[in-house]
């Protein structure tokens, strides 16, 4: 079994490391690249339970979920996206309006001049705190909802991936070709960077969250299919369903039921919750 860790006193969280299972495939799409897939991660029952049991990564602000420290763009694309969105929210999709509206209010750079959205009163200027009429919880995942949108058309691109991280590198073989090796594997609290030990509470690896009806690959489709393409996608579904009817209990993600115990997931964050 996985050594179990509290942070701050908080849910039981496993270790950081514990046996995992890999699958490596070629990109049906792209010759030169290479998927490095962490099946443990991708087949494990983790949901997103903000307004379902969720913490919030800092104990003194239970009702942020993640949103605590706001968004860091990917890119220039990505920040041109997201306002495109942001002209859409009106006072009533979004609580704090007036004072994101206001000559782009709603981004702000930190101390290494990197651009992310504006912390305002604690927490992400786009976070619906509790007791708003509109809802609590993200204003652009909430725009996406009553627009028959998926939220990661409106929302950056750090908050639509989380808790799945995807990173790259260059692999030189012995032979002297080169690939580009793409991994998608958990974001946990390490993904954070040095800060990440000090959150009070975090999802990945935490026991309350691993009580989805679906498997990470299938519940996190779309996301899936927007970061690797739909070939790559289906390949690996396939390595995660033949993974699934075989796996060992070795490389289970330890912080779901035991392998052996029947279960009936439930899917604590619906649709129209707005994490």
């Amino acid at each position: 079994m996985a050594p179990v860790l509290t942070y701050a006193g908080r849910m039981p969280e496993v270790a950081l490391d514990f046996p995992r299972a890999w699958v490596e495939f070629a990109d049906p799409a792209d010759a030169d690249q290479r998927y490095r897939v962490d099946l443990t991660w991708l087949t494990s029952r983790w949901t997103c339970i903000y307004g379902a049991g969720c913490k919030g990564i800092y104990a003194e602000r239970p009702d942020d979920g993640c949103c605590t420290l706001g968004a860091h763009f990917s890119d220039k694309a990505d920040e041109r996206r997201v306002k495109t969105f942001v002209k859409l929210l009106t006072p009533a999709d979004w609580q704090l309006h007036d004072v994101g509206s206001r000559r782009n209010g709603w981004v702000e750079t930190d101390a290494e001049g990197g651009r992310k959205t504006t912390v305002h009163d604690g927490a992400c200027i786009f976070l619906n705190r509790p007791g708003f009429s509109g809802g609590a919880g993200c204003a652009l995942h909430r725009l996406a909802l009553h627009n028959d949108r998926h939220p990661l058309e409106t929302k950056p691109d750090v908050c639509w991936q989380l808790p799945v991280r995807r990173t790259f590198k260059d692999v030189q073989r012995q032979d002297s070709s080169s690939y580009t090796e793409v991994t998608i594997t958990e974001y946990d609290r390490r993904g954070w960077g040095e800060g990440g030990h000090d959150l009070d509470w975090y999802c990945s690896g935490n026991t309350e969250a691993h009580v989805g009806a679906e498997p990470v690959y299938e519940s996190y489709r779309h996301e899936l299919i927007e970061l690797m393409g739909q070939a790559a996608y289906d390949v690996l579904r396939h390595h995660c369903e033949d993974y699934g009817a075989a796996r060992q209990r070795l490389t289970v993600h330890p912080a779901g039921p035991p392998a052996t115990r029947p279960r009936r997931g439930s899917t604590p964050q619906q649709r129209g919750v707005a994490g």
